[in-house]
């Protein structure tokens, strides 16, 4: 399991996750773009710790990793495994999730898939 963990921390770079989002933002949808953006720039905050970083990193590094355990470009489930390690992570994070990484990551959705990303309504 370390050696897993270990080999997607190293599929992580910034670069092979920029070419992954611009190849494959289409391919892998909104949900699954916006929640490896939101950990992208999560991990970029000065203030958040060891611990939620290698979190990060692992989960970016099996988002980028060509070969994990359904491939990407298997149609209608290629993302999902993806996605769960992504919201998982998320998760496990969340407590450092700022409003500053979560404007960035909306802007970049925005750029990405060209629509304006609306905040949930709250029900009384």
């Amino acid at each position: 399991m370390a050696d897993e963990l270990d080999k997607f921390q190293r599929a992580y770079s910034e670069s092979s996750f920029w070419a992954k989002i611009k190849r494959f933002s289409l391919a892998a949808g909104r949900e699954v773009i916006e929640k490896a953006l939101l950990l992208f720039f999560t991990l970029r905050e000065p203030n958040v710790p060891v611990w939620a970083k290698t979190t990060i990193t692992v989960a970016l590094g099996y988002f980028i990793f060509p070969a994990d355990a359904i491939p990407d470009f298997t149609p209608a489930v290629g993302y999902a495994d993806d996605l769960g390690v992504l919201v998982a992570a998320l998760a496990t994070v969340a407590m450092h999730v700022t409003p500053e990484a979560k404007r960035r990551a909306s802007e970049t959705l925005q750029t990405l898939f060209g629509e304006a990303v609306r905040e949930p309504r709250s029900r009384p």
